[in-house]
């Protein structure tokens, strides 16, 4: 018969029953029947359904005439078409206030990122029209708001300057930028496409935490140059913090602006100021949200009216008016420069990936929706692929402007298209008014749009919970804040792998006693009144048996039974003649895993201890049949509870006494 999980059948008096519901003197021992044999083709395509198909994307296409299955194909690839049906004008009234307050957020912030991919304004205005329209279209989150953002903005500019530098190689370093957003959305699409998406979860949220807080501090950093009104020429080219703060000192004696300082730190106070009011008020969202918006008004008006800029206030300068030129010419598709782009492409778009999958994420469990990651991976690639074409760079969704938006009252992604239209308009007609914008403020309004970045609550928790977690986000924070983003990106990607491969490799197992009056068996370090079976040790092995664990789960049992040996012979007790191994944890095993279990058997041989296997799954099962090892260690030794298999073996102690 099939193995069923035992956790709920151990705490039921009815599992020791026999089949007509008596209470014999005996309990009723349940057998463990041979297993049918398997149909490989059918387990594989099980196996390729779970692992890529688990939600069933073609659940609705079944049994469906032609035309509604090509109805349901068009609404799969735009989800617009799906919830567009029910759109009515008190949602349009939600998405146009919505839209329209993070396109005045969205606005000032795209002329400061596009700053931090060394570009000029317009790039980051471009990134703020054509993505979201895209995205509008075939992303499935109603409150992700799409753009540039400013730690992916410092991780392209960073990379990109390695290669060219973008003062006097302008033409080649925006060629590699669209090279870069072109392959960011090759990546990123076909991770949707291929349904890879579980790819990203290796980066732990722990290493995320730390490399956001790292980059919040570098992007921080980088600031100080427009803040303190220091010049190209004597600011830094590095990103980490010892470099920064060497060519600020060394810059002092050149002259800071004092002009420009006064007017960083105001309107840096007034922006940390409207977003105090805002967190403690969530009713005035919109005071942050058209708080960089009027900052740049004030400031703009202030240095025309005063000509500050001509006693050394850096200002923003002309920014061109034309709509988004194509730049498909402008992408290398050959040569070393396609390596280049395509390296720096998938840092950039995995990095994109994870912080938009996020954000979805989030904002879908606050308003009880589902997020498919697969139609977002997709929908976030076509749009980095499009945007490649029109002079976009590499765009994905923006926690400041999709909290905004998402506090504003957004209904669906039509806010994206909202906010792309008054980009479109500001674009066109408003960028003249933009040309004495002080670059103070623009670094004012990054800094305080990425101190929300830093999560001290969210560190001290990861403290609390898992040590190892902590060190991965220490790391990564210290990777990003004393060499570059993409050291502190590589650690976060190293530790999280290094945990994964210290659980797999080294799984817990623990020793099973028995809790009074019951017949559950449980973990007698986490319940030390569990009591342990004389003459019998019981050990649960936590985790599959594979390869790279097996021979570790092996020596781990022996070490057990060696210690528990040597324990009850100071105690002079009777010695273990059975070796009881849980298996319920264990959701598969291979070749190497059941090769270690004859050799475990082989062990126990010598030493005259009995292997007995307690509740092994399904597909567990069906392999130790595949192999025969049911046969080598003997009949009737598989159980389906430990209680079953402690029951058959005491009547055999008693008899050996």
């Amino acid at each position: 018969m099939p193995v069923q999980d035992d956790k709920d059948l151990d705490m039921n008096p009815k599992s020791l029953t026999s089949p007509d519901g008596q209470s014999p003197s005996v309990p009723y021992i349940h057998k463990i029947g041979v297993p049918p044999k398997p149909n490989l083709l059918k387990e594989f395509k099980t196996t390729v359904k779970e692992t890529f198909f688990a939600d069933d994307p073609l659940r609705s296409f079944k049994d469906q005439p032609k035309s509604r299955k090509i109805i349901l194909g068009a609404q799969a690839i735009f989800p617009i078409l799906e919830w567009g049906k029910d759109y009515n004008i008190k949602k349009f009234r939600g998405d146009l206030i919505a839209g329209l307050t993070i396109a005045s957020l969205c606005i000032p912030q795209d002329i400061g990122y596009s700053k931090l991919a060394n570009l000029k304004p317009q790039y980051g205005l471009y990134s703020s029209f054509v993505p979201p329209l895209i995205y509008a279209f075939m992303g499935s989150s109603r409150d992700i708001a799409i753009g540039p953002v400013a730690v992916v903005s410092l991780l392209l500019g960073t990379l990109v300057r390695k290669e060219y530098d973008p003062k006097t190689e302008t033409d080649e370093y925006l060629r590699l930028i669209f090279t870069a957003t072109f392959f960011s959305g090759i990546t990123q699409a076909t991770l949707g496409v291929l349904r890879l998406g579980f790819l990203i979860d290796f980066l732990s949220h722990a290493a995320v935490v730390g490399f956001m807080g790292g980059a919040a501090i570098t992007i921080s950093l980088q600031q100080l140059k427009g803040f303190l009104g220091i010049s190209t020429e004597h600011f830094t080219k590095e990103t980490d913090v010892i470099s920064v703060m060497k060519s600020v000192f060394k810059s002092a004696h050149h002259g800071w602006n004092w002009q420009t300082i006064v007017i960083g730190t105001s309107f840096l106070a007034f922006l940390l100021v409207a977003k105090y009011i805002g967190k403690k008020n969530k009713k005035l969202f919109w005071v942050p949200a058209i708080g960089p918006l009027i900052s740049v008004i004030l400031s703009t008006s202030f240095v025309y009216i005063t000509h500050a800029n001509d006693d050394g206030v850096a200002i923003v300068g002309k920014i061109d008016k034309r709509i988004n030129p194509p730049s498909l010419d402008k992408i290398y598709f050959s040569g070393d420069n396609l390596l280049k782009g395509f390296r720096i492409g998938v840092e950039a778009g995995m990095i994109a990936l994870t912080e938009a999958v996020a954000i979805g994420r989030t904002f879908a469990s606050m308003k009880d929706y589902k997020v498919d990651g697969n139609k977002e991976m997709v929908a976030l690639g076509t749009m980095n692929v499009v945007g490649s074409m029109t002079s976009c760079y590499v765009a994905t969704g923006s926690f400041s402007r999709s909290a905004v938006n998402y506090m504003a009252g957004c209904q669906t992604a039509v806010s994206n298209i909202v906010m792309s239209i008054v980009v479109l308009l500001t674009v066109k007609f408003l960028t003249p008014l933009f040309k004495y914008t002080p670059n103070a403020i623009l670094a004012s309004i990054i800094i305080s749009a990425v101190i929300g970045l830093i999560d001290i609550d969210a560190a001290i928790l990861i403290w609390k919970i898992d040590k190892f977690d902590f060190i991965a986000c220490l790391g990564a924070f210290l990777g990003v804040v004393f060499d570059s983003v993409e050291t502190g990106l590589l650690i976060a990607v190293a530790i999280s792998f290094a945990k994964i491969l210290l659980q797999v490799t080294r799984p817990r197992t623990a020793v099973l006693g028995k809790i009074p009056m019951t017949e559950v068996y449980r973990n007698v370090g986490q319940y030390p009144e569990a009591n342990k079976i004389p003459g019998v040790l019981i050990v649960r092995v936590d985790s599959a048996v594979y390869f790279s664990n097996s021979n570790y789960i092996k020596e781990r049992i022996l070490r057990w039974l060696t210690e528990e040996e040597e324990n009850l012979k100071a105690t002079y007790q009777p010695k273990i003649q059975f070796l009881i191994v849980e298996l319920s944890p264990v959701t598969d095993i291979d070749t190497s895993g059941i090769h270690a279990f004859e050799e475990l058997h082989r062990s126990l041989q010598k030493r005259d201890v009995q292997l007995v296997l307690a509740n092994p799954g399904q597909q567990v099962l069906d392999k130790l049949y595949a192999v025969g090892f049911p046969d080598l260690i003997g009949e009737n030794k598989i159980f389906l509870t430990v209680a079953d298999a402690v029951h058959t073996c005491s009547p055999k102690l008693h008899q050996d006494v």
